[in-house]
């Protein structure tokens, strides 16, 4: 499943070269020193990878908590139909009841310690400005979120929020050197695409808890029960 976190991760690079890209392209890179420059990209790239991976294995955490009850498939089942009811529910009923609210005030928090953040140049800046970046609310993000809880395990769960955050990358490293860079008319392709993709891996999730015996998609309930009996041995 770790594909996914990487589709997840290219195609919220998207999304977040429009929501970030120009928290990106204000960070104070030195653009004469190469060096130092790759130094600087580097440690704001590590400090959002680092809390895409705290943020994983937390959930990752709860995931493994509620294995232990032998839930893993049913949340599997459970994680995939919310992504697709989250894709297929109306923009307009979100924005009616604005299910955001309760987070403003820690985003508000988060952007203005961006703020002060930008304003220096401090060797930890870029660190700083990285990790509370991570914080961020973003749709994709919180679709990562799921399947890191979904893994049943801390340390998958942080390996695949690493994975969706190491997808971000590249465009987003673009973004710091040009702006925003995506045009109106490929913007809107890749928002009618994301959609598709969220429900594609939602499926994915279903079929993967529902255990139908296909290799690597939707392996059987007894092989899962197997591994878990042979891990418990080996502890």
């Amino acid at each position: 499943m770790l594909l996914s976190a990487l589709i997840f991760g290219l195609l919220g690079s998207f999304h977040c070269v429009g929501m970030c890209g120009p928290i990106a392209f204000m960070l104070p890179i030195d653009r004469k020193n190469k060096p130092k420059r790759i130094l600087q990209l580097l440690s704001y790239h590590t400090g959002r990878l680092l809390t895409y991976g705290v943020l994983g294995f937390i959930f990752g955490l709860v995931g493994k908590s509620l294995n232990l009850f032998g839930f893993q498939q049913q949340l599997s089942i459970l994680i995939g139909v919310l992504m697709i009811v989250v894709i297929l529910i109306p923009v307009k009923l979100f924005n009616r009841y604005n299910f955001s609210k309760p987070i403003y005030r820690i985003v508000s928090k988060v952007k203005s310690a961006m703020g002060k953040e930008l304003k220096k140049k401090t060797p930890g800046t870029f660190f700083t400005i990285g990790y509370l970046n991570g914080l961020l609310p973003c749709g994709l993000v919180y679709m990562a979120i799921f399947g890191a809880l979904a893994s049943g395990n801390a340390w998958q769960g942080g390996v695949y929020m690493l994975v969706f955050g190491l997808g971000t990358v590249p465009l987003m490293t673009t973004a710091i050197y040009v702006g925003n860079f995506i045009t109106g008319t490929i913007k809107k392709r890749i928002l009618k695409a994301i959609p598709v993709f969220v429900v594609i891996i939602g499926v994915l999730f279903i079929l993967r808890g529902l255990g139908l015996g296909i290799k690597y998609i939707s392996p059987s309930e007894n092989i899962t029960v197997q591994e878990v009996s042979a891990d418990e041995r080996c502890h």
